[in-house]
């Protein structure tokens, strides 16, 4: 770097670290530069370091389908591939995952998938190489390129899921907080459980709030919230015994009838025309405009100590099947994620 020095009136450089490399910028701020100038080549040696260092190729991971599930879904209906990261283009940022979000809506969206398709899931990455200003090296990501330990994706790609757009972590989150709890209970299951609590089921003072699937990223979180805001099996019975006239019931899923080849409803809209009740579905994503200020609400509550969480957290890539399988058949409590 003595030549950088040497002719600092010309150039200014910046140098940053891109894994093992170091990435050099340069801007030409020379005025009448002398016609000795050595024929301009430590500005060319320097245009190219910074163009070999920046186009790192890395060996990715990924699990496929490779076969459609069948009731519940099983090891062997994932393969794990390898695949080389394709060169960056103008706009392109190169992602390491750091963990894995597994949902129950999987094995729902699982049903469109075909052989050969990678595993869908929302993810928390770090760039480790860019071509965007939006996403400079080292920014801490959210994306939906499912299950594979590193991507290359456009800074302006849109995901079909709203809640799984590429985004940067808020720059008010917690640094005390782990970016694992973006999937969770500041995430898409916490806004579910914020939103579907709120604004669908509007609890008063004096009011009884039941949850059911009480153990899961969703459930555990809903009555938590209820304490703040107001200090079974969910069928017939509960209807019936739980139910006050004019209830109001928010229905975001229904784990419990995914992995049925044949789902068999409850007859319980009896019940519900008797009593009146108010029974609305909803996904999280309709409220993808108002996440900012309900996540940093939560995560508030978090370091406020108002809001415990608890994360099954399985470690290793190749224990992201396994990961999912557990969350369908009530293995985990709280959020479950694989930390790669």
């Amino acid at each position: 770097m003595r030549c950088c020095t040497m002719y600092a009136k010309w150039f200014t450089l910046q140098c940053v670290r891109v894994t093992n490399a170091v990435q050099v910028r340069y801007q030409d701020t020379r005025e009448n530069v002398p016609k000795y100038y050595p024929d301009l080549r430590i500005k060319e040696r320097l245009r190219r370091l910074c163009w070999t260092s920046s186009s790192t190729m890395v060996k990715a991971k990924k699990f496929v389908i490779a076969a459609r599930f069948d009731g519940l879904p099983k090891v062997s209906d994932f393969q794990l591939v390898e695949e080389d990261t394709p060169e960056l283009k103008n706009g392109d940022l190169l992602c390491e995952t750091l963990f894995i979000s597994v949902d129950p809506y999987m094995r729902l969206f699982g049903r469109s998938l075909k052989e050969g398709d990678t595993m869908i899931g929302e993810v928390v990455s770090r760039v480790i190489e860019s071509k965007s200003q939006k996403y400079p090296v080292g920014t801490t990501v959210l994306a939906g390129y499912g299950w594979r330990t590193h991507a290359v994706v456009h800074e302006d790609d849109k995901h079909p899921l709203p809640t799984a757009q590429l985004r940067a972590v808020p720059a008010d989150f917690p640094k005390e907080l782990s970016p694992g709890l973006l999937l969770g209970v500041t995430g898409m299951p916490g806004m579910t459980a914020y939103f579907g609590l709120i604004d669908v089921c509007q609890p008063k003072s004096g009011e009884t709030v039941f949850v059911n699937a009480a153990a899961g990223a969703v459930g555990s979180l809903v009555g938590q919230i209820a304490k703040i805001k107001v200090g079974g099996d969910f069928s017939v019975s509960v209807l019936n015994n739980h139910m006050k006239d004019h209830g109001r019931v928010a229905v975001c899923g229904s784990i419990s009838t995914y992995n049925n080849p044949e789902v068999k409803g409850h007859y319980f809209f009896e019940t519900i025309i008797t009593k009146r009740l108010k029974l609305q579905g909803f996904i999280g994503a309709e409220y993808q405009a108002e996440w900012p200020a309900a996540t940093t609400q939560v995560a508030k509550w978090i370091v406020e100590g108002k809001v415990k969480h608890k994360e099954h957290v399985a470690n290793g890539f190749d224990q992201t099947p396994q990961a999912l399988i557990g969350v369908l058949t009530g293995k985990n409590t709280g959020k479950a994620i694989v930390k790669i």
